[in-house]
């Protein structure tokens, strides 16, 4: 990971950041500043005016979304092409967890910028999989047909699950706490002790995102494979439903981090 990348984790904790000094640490990574500028003018973020340099796009997006977009290029950048993988269409969903985590966390009152960092990553023990074993990664992305499934066909074939993997993966990154211990909850979050909010929005993040791909009932999805947190949690579905971006607008900005 990027040291800008590392900066930018503590700063979840740090509210008094420098975005002068935000600024500066990615413009040291050129193909990093490269990517978040074009993520920048990207619909996903719709400038009002083209942005040129890194210095107007922390003045036209603020601190958090400069965040946001820069760890977006910082996690595609750390993960290399797998033979086999098909890698746009996995940061496309990672994309899509990523936005729609954000409107989950704020009916639940939680920090929508953790939940974006977190839908952001919650896949990546997929890769990792992949790397290890791309025979039994294969097999098990062929077997999960139905919604939400590949999370059991995984511990089948690994004995382990890519969020738990995630988890690991984040540990050693250095990740907020909160978000390792939403990882490892991720698998079962109405298993877990203790309950983990973020790791049930992470979830449902997931299935959301794998709805929309599919073009299918979102409030339908989350019911038929994951009613009972929803339940749990009290979650107004209806009122997800209007708040929820458009797909379009979830996976806009892939092309500009594959670049």
């Amino acid at each position: 990971m990027p040291e800008v990348a590392h900066k930018l984790l503590r700063s979840f904790d740090d509210d008094n950041l420098p975005l002068p000094e935000v600024a500066g640490l990615i413009a040291r990574d050129q193909a990093l500043a490269a990517k978040v500028l074009r993520l920048a003018n990207s619909s996903r973020y719709s400038p009002s005016h083209t942005v040129a340099s890194l210095k107007d796009a922390s003045a036209s997006l603020g601190m958090r979304t400069l965040r946001d977009l820069t760890l977006s290029a910082s996690m595609v950048g750390a993960f290399p092409s797998i033979q086999g993988f098909d890698r746009l269409n996995f940061w496309r969903g990672t994309m899509a967890v990523a936005a729609y985590a954000q409107p989950i966390a704020r009916s639940l009152d939680l920090d929508e910028d953790m939940a974006y960092l977190g839908g952001l990553m919650l896949r990546t023990g997929q890769l990792l999989m992949w790397m290890v074993d791309p025979d039994h990664a294969r097999q098990a992305g062929l077997q999960a047909k139905d919604l939400d499934s590949r999370i059991g066909f995984e511990t089948v074939l690994f004995g382990v699950a890519h969020p738990e993997v995630t988890a690991e993966l984040a540990r050693h990154w250095h990740f907020p706490t909160v978000l390792v211990e939403a990882f490892r909850a991720a698998s079962e979050p109405l298993e877990t002790r203790p309950f983990s909010r973020l790791a049930a929005v992470l979830r449902l993040a997931s299935v959301v995102a794998d709805c929309r791909e599919a073009g299918l009932s979102v409030t339908e999805g989350l019911l038929s494979t994951q009613g009972e947190l929803v339940v749990h949690l009290g979650l107004d579905l209806a009122w997800l439903e209007q708040h929820l971006p458009s797909h379009e607008l979830a996976v806009s900005g892939v092309d500009a981090l594959m670049h």
